[in-house]
């Protein structure tokens, strides 16, 4: 993979909807600052690389156009001297160099171009990693909250689809018949003193029935033995 692809790649990776489907979100975050890390480097190599090409290119263009200037002063020197044949030689040399330095230059300023291009891609990729690094800890913590969340939003989904009305409707019906049996066990436990404080019970209150029943008679004119 060339350098703009390996770059482009990088730069168009979604970190986040990388976290979302990795198995284990921290080991992925490291690995794609590694792979970030691994590169920048390979990315500063072939860019240096790029960028001594366009000097190279920046020499043979100024050293054509001094070869240029020489074969133009000694042009000029030939003129002087007399010696036409000289100068159209020098003047047909420096017509070359000229046209050998303007070749240089097309090639240069193509060459500067993709070097500009390339430093820019390579920047921009190495503010993406430093944010990474910079933000390893945050997005980790709010990918673990978002987790976190849908977690407890699952849970109360499955409890809110539970009824639980039959449930403690049962268990009130089973407290009562504890209670009933309870109540039930104390009274037969107690049964024999119950009874005896009964018939007393029913003895005063017969005999209080049978004095009111007299003071009734007398007091109607109904006297008499009973």
């Amino acid at each position: 993979m060339g350098i703009l692809d390996r770059i482009s790649t990088i730069l168009r990776s979604n970190i986040n909807a990388t976290l979302d489907k990795a198995e284990d979100p921290e080991k992925m975050l490291d690995q794609i600052i590694r792979d970030m890390a691994s590169a920048i480097e390979e990315a500063k190599g072939q860019v240096a690389g790029v960028i001594a090409q366009e000097k190279q290119l920046e020499m043979e263009k100024n050293g054509a156009e001094k070869s240029a200037r020489e074969w133009s002063d000694r042009a000029e020197k030939a003129v002087k001297a007399g010696r036409d044949d000289l100068a159209r030689e020098a003047l047909r040399r420096k017509k070359d160099f000229e046209g050998i330095s303007t070749t240089y230059q097309q090639q240069y300023d193509g060459q500067h171009e993709m070097t500009s291009k390339l430093r820019g891609q390579l920047e921009l990729l190495m503010r993406k990693y430093d944010d990474a690094v910079r933000n390893r800890d945050v997005m980790i913590a709010r990918h673990r909250s978002a987790q976190a969340a849908q977690q407890v939003s699952r849970q109360l989904a499955a409890m809110s689809g539970m009824d639980h009305s039959s449930e403690l409707s049962r268990m009130d019906q089973r407290l009562k018949q504890e209670e009933a049996k309870a109540m039930a066990m104390v009274e037969l436990n107690s049964g024999g003193t119950a009874s005896i404080e009964d018939q007393f019970a029913q003895l005063e209150s017969g005999d209080t029935m049978d004095d009111e029943l007299k003071q009734l008679k007398s007091k109607m004119g109904m006297g008499g033995n009973q």
